[in-house]
Formats: structure tokens, sequence, C-alpha cells
């Protein structure tokens, strides 16, 4: 069972850098063009529930 919670871990640990890297990039292309906002926040919203969505998957996937 060892192998199976490294898997969850590192699984979420690639939905939290994912998420980081998603925000990072919104917030600084905000502070770039603040015109450009909703479009922005709306892709990486999207970036990020695919993110969590992927590692969520693999905690039901692996953790079965």
């Amino acid at each position: 069972m060892v192998s199976g919670n490294v898997a969850i871990g590192l699984a979420a640990l690639g939905g939290a850098v994912g998420v980081g890297l998603a925000a990072l990039g919104a917030a600084g292309a905000i502070g770039r063009n603040p015109g450009a906002f909703g479009l922005v926040f709306t892709t990486a919203l999207l970036g990020m529930a695919l993110s969590e969505g992927l590692a969520i998957l693999v905690f039901f996937v692996v953790g079965k």
C-alpha cells in the first residue's frame, strides 16, 4: 500500500504545483494588462480546475 500512498502524494503535489503556476501566470498577465482581467481569470480558473480534477481522479483511482 506504500506505493499507492506515494502515487497519491505525487498527484497531490502535481495538482498543487499546477494550480500555483496557473495563479502565478494569471496574476502576472493581469498585472501587465488589467483590461484583460475577464478572459485571463476565466482561463486561469479553467486551468486550475483541470489540474485539481486530475489530482482528484488519481486519488480515487489509486486509492481504490
